[in-house]
């Protein structure tokens, strides 16, 4: 009995083994692990959405390969990031990791991705050290360091003397105070306050206050996407928009898909980002005119982050000319350069990180709506937290 049980289930094993290559011939699967659900659904959701858009535009075949999107909910949460990796990986025999709309969810995965030999293409998280926790970690999105070292040397130079500084408490709001700090002092500002808000569901008003009695010259911000429209209602409700403190920072906090529901109290904030719907350039006007016809939405810079990410995983695989180990993909990846919606990108070969221009740009109003009007240009900025090491 035993052995005949045996002997079927080392039949069934050896039918998995002899058709499992046959498909993976034919399907490159990439699991896409976002958060659809929670505080950071306008991420995933932006994320999921571009994805949609390329694949609608390019086809959906590749190097002879049919590429399958596996959608994934994590909520933002990295056990449930890991255990989903996992899943993908085992069950689903997915090519290529996607995704990850936080840090905390980026490492979760880095060890899986290392293991299995795969791509984990990060789209969204932007703390410094996503890409040194695995050599199969490409990123397409952007690191806090580019963003916030720019913003400090701007608002240094621009008569910005006092700074209060609110800041998410995690890595990347740490990345983004650091840098900001840094370059700022250095140019000759001071920080007068500086609060630390808790990631989940932060009531931002007792930290205003703080703010607002420090009496500084503009505020330092840093919450993820999704956070700043709820950051800015209660900026506005304790009057701090009626102050005279200006808001300052990376982009996250002005992200395009939220900020025409901000109301006036966003108009004069300065920040320094990777990108802006307002940016006038042709494929990103023919960019957000398909976003907005597709989806009833601005696109904001995750949509770009998720929108380059599937185009890298494509390029790659035309590159290695449908070969689909992890190996030969990062290969073609390191070094790729193209023209994005935000402008010229790469993906540096040493750091497997993102190159790209660093704008800033003023909320001011367009035709009745609000945009992140650009006025400086940084160009081919690296992460400085890694060009330092």
């Amino acid at each position: 009995m035993f052995s005949r049980r045996a002997a079927v289930a080392g039949a069934v094993s050896l039918a998995v083994l002899l058709t499992a290559p046959a498909y993976a011939q034919e399907t490159f699967k990439i699991g896409l692990i976002v958060p659809m659900t929670g505080g950071q659904a306008s991420t995933g959701k932006q994320i999921d959405n571009a994805i949609k858009l390329y694949m609608q535009q390019k086809g959906d075949t590749v190097a002879g390969k049919k590429i399958e999107v596996i959608l994934k909910d994590d909520g933002a949460i990295p056990d449930n990031t890991k255990r989903i990796a996992q899943e993908l990986i085992v069950n689903d025999k997915v090519n290529v990791i996607a995704g990850f709309g936080v840090t905390p969810a980026a490492l979760a995965a880095a060890p899986l991705a290392t293991q299995a030999k795969i791509p984990e293409v990060v789209m969204a998280a932007g703390t410094s050290i996503i890409t040194e926790r695995s050599p199969y970690i490409v990123r397409t999105s952007f690191t806090l360091a580019q963003s916030s070292t720019i913003i400090g040397d701007w608002a240094a130079k621009n008569g910005i003397k006092k700074v209060a500084t609110l800041t998410s408490d995690y890595a990347p709001g740490n990345d983004a105070l650091n840098f900001f700090k840094q370059n700022f002092t250095a140019g000759g500002g001071t920080i007068v306050e500086e609060v630390k808000v808790p990631l989940q569901n932060p009531d931002f008003a007792p930290f205003l206050q703080r703010m607002k009695d420090a009496k500084p010259d503009a505020m330092f911000v840093f919450v993820p996407a999704g956070q700043g429209g709820n950051f800015m209602k209660q900026y506005a409700e304790r009057g701090l928009d009626k102050s005279g403190i200006k808001v300052i920072g990376p982009g996250d906090v002005m992200d395009d898909d939220l900020l025409n529901n901000m109301g006036d109290a966003a108009l004069g904030a300065v920040t320094a980002h990777l990108y802006s719907a307002a940016h006038p350039s042709k494929m990103n006007k023919d960019f957000v005119a398909a976003y907005k016809k597709a989806f009833n939405n601005r696109p904001g810079f995750m949509a770009v982050g998720g929108y380059d990410g599937i185009h890298l995983i494509y390029e790659a695989l035309k590159k290695t000319g449908g070969k689909t180990d992890g190996d030969s993909l990062i290969a073609a990846m390191k070094g790729m350069k193209w023209e994005s919606p935000r402008g010229p990108i790469s993906i540096d070969p040493e750091t497997r990180d993102v190159v790209q221009n660093i704008y800033i740009r003023k909320v001011e109003k367009v035709d009745g709506e609000l945009y992140n009007v650009e006025f400086a240009t940084f160009e081919a900025v690296k992460d400085s937290g890694k060009t330092k090491k």
